[in-house]
C-alpha cells in the first residue's frame, strides 16, 4: 500500500511538474515558429548588408559602405531583440543557418536596388507576423511587433530614397562620386552620433 502511495505521490507531482512548465509559457508555437522564421530573415540581412558593404567598400564607395556596415549591425540589433523575446516567453530562440550570401555585384545602383526590394519582403514578414498575433489574440506579442513595424516604415523610405538618388543624380561623369556623398549624408541621419 505504501509503494502505492508513493508511486501516486510521483506521478502528482511529475503532472504538476508539466504544469508549471506549461504555464511558465506565454509565447504560442506557431507564434514561436513565425518569430524564429523572423530571426533567419533579420540575420540574412544582416549577413547581406555586410557583403554589400565589403563589396562598396573593395569598389571605392566609402560613404556607401559606412552606410551598409551600419545596417548590418542594425539588422542583427534586430535580430537579438526577437531572440530575447523568445526566450523570455518561454520558447526557444533558434540561431538561423546563413547560406547563400551574394559577394559580387554588377553595380552600386544594383546594391541599392536589392536593398530596397529586400526591405518590402521584411515588410510582408513583419506585417504577416502582426497579423498572426492580432488574429491570436496574442497581444503580449502584437504590441512588441509595432516597434518593428515602425522601423521597417523607416528601413523602406531609406532604401527608396537611395534608389532615388540614382535617378536624380544620375551615373555618368562624376554622378556616382556625388551618389556615394550623398549615401553618406543618409548615413550621417541614421547612424546617430559617433559611428
Amino acid at each position: 500500500m505504501h509503494f502505492i502511495l508513493k508511486l501516486k505521490l510521483n506521478l502528482d507531482m511529475e503532472m504538476k511538474s508539466k504544469e508549471i512548465v506549461t504555464l511558465k509559457r506565454s509565447l504560442l508555437h506557431d507564434t514561436e515558429k513565425l518569430l524564429n522564421q523572423q530571426i533567419e530573415m533579420e540575420g540574412k540581412s544582416s549577413a547581406y548588408y555586410l557583403s554589400m558593404a565589403s563589396w562598396c567598400q573593395m569598389m571605392g564607395y566609402e560613404n556607401a559602405a559606412k552606410y551598409l556596415y551600419t545596417h548590418a549591425d542594425e539588422e542583427r540589433m534586430h535580430m537579438m531583440k526577437i531572440f530575447h523575446y523568445i526566450n523570455e516567453a518561454g520558447g526557444h530562440a533558434i540561431q538561423p543557418e546563413i547560406t547563400g550570401i551574394r559577394h559580387h555585384f554588377n553595380s552600386l545602383r544594383e546594391v541599392f536596388e536589392l536593398i530596397l526590394e529586400h526591405e518590402i519582403q521584411v515588410t510582408k514578414s513583419i506585417n504577416a507576423i502582426v497579423d498572426h498575433a492580432f488574429t491570436a489574440k496574442d497581444f503580449a506579442t502584437f504590441s512588441f511587433m509595432q516597434w518593428y513595424v515602425t522601423e521597417q516604415r523607416e528601413e523602406e523610405t531609406l532604401a527608396r530614397r537611395a534608389v532615388e538618388l540614382f535617378d536624380i543624380i544620375g551615373e555618368a561623369g562624376v554622378g556616382l562620386w556625388t551618389i556615394d556623398q550623398e549615401l553618406g549624408k543618409l548615413h550621417a541621419t541614421t547612424a546617430g552620433p559617433g559611428v
